[in-house]
């Protein structure tokens, strides 16, 4: 079909966003609403003493200035990190609070110590910024590795050392038993550095009571209304059925908008207590103190490997930054989530992987796109990448010496996943054709003549994908043969609206037109899981193919009547219904409007959960082109290029959008983003665009997509998932192309960001330097 399942047609939602016709949280208005404003720590560490708040409370429209105490009269209970982890011996790891507003101590800068309520915006602000709090600074811990050291001041009490919890996986013994037989053993140690999500849209909320019942209801931008209504309930002590969550239009997520965090829990205390709607929304420079960051590992990696470069074991020990507060998922991220994917695409008999979660005085980390397999993919990668050099067989050789072959398939690793499908050498090949690498050194030669030092690096990948549980989705239609979907998940600007459209064509033969999408409200969708991992449109679009096929059953006996046939001769096909062997049909819409005289309304409604089976795996390979200034450490992206297998493909051009926008992040990730702290105060010293640099246009190189796909055969709809795939493959094959650019200096690693100042340095302090000039 024109719109069907495999097309590329444009995003039916484009036309409505891009006229300033969206409606996002801070669109929102109810009557009579109220605004708020955080006061947050300067400090990074301090404990707290009196609280002044009678300036604030004087100023002309303020409703109330609240601290932790009014919460805690109300039994408002800490936000939950739902992670299930044991530590290496069996023990819990430890849990410390996360209130809503800070008790007793602050604990990184940002920390909300009191918020203010009040008539208008300008008057919450000016109130916050009279509030006097007493504070007791004290020493503070932001290095990730630097936490565990002794005598670094102590985040909690609870938790000496800093030590959130010690983790393992894998075979130990097997591992060490292959590293003492191995003909060479190699060594990194990588920084996987501190990244903000950076949204278009910030975080927003707006809490309300409903006035014909009384029930709270809050606006907010997520990732997914149903775990937040649960959370929101526990904390409040309210049943679910009387906390209304809603989520509009949501400008960018990359998992930042997963989770729970103290402003919305603020809002809705504020909004109960004062009787009418409380507002609130982040600033850009709020919003770098107060949102979740991502990523923040530093590792050590070991990969034996025998006499012909082939992988024997592999042992990776894990520094992971936590921050100050456990984050919903946060120990999660480093731990399950990334450590399974570090066999990568390849034949490792033996692996062990051990991470240690720290506290430090620096906001909460948890997922941020990828959420954990970009740390397992950028270490692997990278780590392999070395050993191809200092072995001589190069990065392309060394890699097909150990993938995982086709024929091998289903293959189980030594970490627990099976994966189904996948041809990872052959994207390798595909990968090397489409970056035209046998024309390299002609490049090359060309760039020196100029004065640059070009490179090319290459990575693979696969992540686990389409987890989270099941999903529901439910189809109605109308007696005009229009389709109201209500599913579960959640669009951040993904898409979601036209690949649900794709399939609802494909299964029913509906027009684009004819159907409303429908998410994000607890009281209109009964269930779901939100988005995160890739899953909406792999295990939602499976659950929406489901109810569509109930709909067709629904619908027969009402076809068979009208062509007075008998129920076993109906066929249905682009949304008609043909008596079998005949040209006498009747169309969804006929029959619908016959359903819907018969029934008084809605001609058919059908709900269907599908839980996927086990985890699908999206694969590829990147190809980076690279050149540097050595006079300046200034480098360019020249060339980019890509073969992806994210199985079935609902829509090309939804794919490959997500993918640039992927290697975008990614890109930003290897060259610019870092978050940086001062060790000494603690102060966020990139708390800005001034200073926290994001990709621009200028940045982004040429980039070529091939799909090389083999559908899955874990996914109804043959689907892998395609969200996070850029991010992940993108920072292990620029930072390997640098290596390459600079191998003539004797550089073999370089952390990310490299930065001009980064690489200028390393080119300086560089072995060749002398020769390579």
């Amino acid at each position: 079909m024109k719109f069907g399942i495999g097309q590329a047609v444009p995003r039916t939602e484009d036309a409505r966003l891009l006229t300033g016709s969206g409606r996002y949280t801070d669109d929102v208005s109810l009557p009579g609403q109220s605004h708020a404003a955080f006061v947050r720590s300067p400090h990074a560490f301090a404990a707290i003493g009196a609280i002044d708040t009678a300036e604030a409370l004087a100023v002309p429209g303020v409703l109330a200035v609240y601290t932790v105490a009014d919460l805690d009269a109300e039994n408002v209970g800490p936000i939950p990190c739902n992670s299930d982890l044991k530590q290496r011996d069996g023990s819990p790891y430890v849990r410390t609070p996360r209130p809503a507003l800070a008790r007793g101590f602050v604990r990184h800068v940002g920390d909300p110590v009191a918020m203010v309520v009040a008539e208008t915006l300008d008057a919450a602000r000016d109130a916050a910024e009279l509030v006097m709090v007493d504070y007791d600074d004290r020493p503070s811990v932001t290095g990730t590795a630097e936490a565990l050291e002794p005598g670094r001041p102590l985040v909690w009490d609870e938790a000496p050392n800093n030590l959130c919890f010690d983790w393992e996986t894998g075979d130990e013994a097997a591992v060490e038993a292959a590293l003492s037989k191995a003909a060479r053993v190699v060594e990194l140690e990588i920084v996987n550095n501190r990244v903000v999500a950076s949204p278009m849209e910030g975080r927003a909320c707006l809490a309300g009571v409903e006035a014909d019942t009384g029930r709270l209801s809050i606006h907010v931008t997520s990732q997914g209304v149903h775990s937040l209504q649960k959370q929101f309930a526990e904390l409040l002590n309210e049943p679910k059925s009387r906390i209304r969550v809603l989520t509009t239009d949501v400008g960018g997520g990359f998992g930042m908008k997963l989770f729970n965090y103290p402003e919305y829990v603020a809002c809705l205390f504020a909004a109960r207590r004062l009787g009418r709607a409380v507002k609130w929304a982040a600033e850009r420079t709020e919003g770098f103190v107060s949102d979740d960051h991502g990523r923040d590992h530093v590792s050590k990696a070991r990969l034996a490997l025998d006499a012909d470069g082939r992988f024997l074991g592999l042992r990776v020990d894990t520094v992971a930054n936590l921050g100050a507060y456990l984050s919903n998922y946060g120990p999660f991220i480093p731990t399950d989530a990334g450590s399974a994917m570090l066999v990568g695409s390849y034949r490792t008999p033996a692996v062990h992987v051990r991470v240690k979660g720290v506290f430090t005085h620096t906001q909460p980390v948890d997922a941020y796109r990828g959420a954990g397999r970009p740390e397992a993919a950028y270490l692997l990668e990278r780590l392999i990448d070395h050993a191809g050099r200092v072995t001589g067989l190069g990065p392309a050789e060394i890699r097909r010496r150990n993938f995982i072959p086709g024929s091998a398939m289903p293959y189980a690793t030594p970490m627990g996943q099976v994966y189904d499908t996948g041809e990872f050498a052959q994207n390798l090949e595909d990968g090397l054709i489409l970056a035209d690498m046998a024309g390299l050194p002609a490049r090359k030669a060309e760039a020196r003549a100029r004065g640059k030092r070009r490179g090319a690096g290459l990575s693979t990948y696969i992540e686990a994908c389409s987890g989270g549980g099941p999903e529901q989705a439910t189809v109605q239609v109308g007696g005009d043969g229009k389709v109201v979907l209500l599913i579960g998940t959640q669009t951040n600007g993904q898409g979601h609206e036209t690949a649900y459209k794709q399939i609802l064509a494909d299964r029913l033969g509906v027009p684009p037109e004819d159907v409303e999408v429908v998410q994000g409200d607890t009281d209109r969708i009964s269930f779901g899981a939100g988005t995160g991992g890739s899953r909406s449109v792999p295990v939602g679009g499976s659950a929406l193919a489901e109810s569509a096929a109930k709909v067709v059953k629904t619908a027969i006996p009402v076809a068979a009547d009208l062509l007075e046939t008998a129920e076993v001769d109906i066929e249905f096909a682009e949304g008609r219904f043909t008596v079998a062997g005949t040209d006498r049909s009747v169309s969804l819409k006929e029959v619908a409007a016959k359903a819907a005289a018969a029934g008084g309304g809605i001609a058919f409604s059908e709900q269907a959960r599908w839980t996927p089976p086990a985890s699908t795996f999206p694969n590829g390979c990147h190809i980076a082109e690279v050149e540097v200034d050595p006079d300046t450490g200034h480098v360019e992206v020249v060339r980019y290029s890509v073969v992806d297998d994210f199985g079935t493909v609902v829509n090309p051009m939804l794919v490959i959008g997500q993918v640039h926008g992927g290697i975008a992040q990614g890109l930003g990730q290897a060259l610019q983003e870092r978050v940086v702290f001062d060790p000494d105060s603690g102060q966020l010293l990139t708390g800005s665009f001034m200073d926290y640099q994001l990709p621009r246009a200028e940045d982004m190189p040429p980039i070529e997509v091939k799909l090389n796909c083999v559908p899955s055969t874990t996914n109804l709809l043959g689907m892998k998932g395609a969200g996070e795939a850029g991010a992940i493959g993108a920072p292990p094959a620029i930072v390997n192309a640098l290596v390459d650019a600079l191998s003539e200096y004797g550089v073999e690693h370089i952390d990310m960001p490299a930065t001009p100042l980064a690489i200028w340095t390393a080119i300086q302090g560089a072995p060749s330097r002398a020769a390579a000039e």
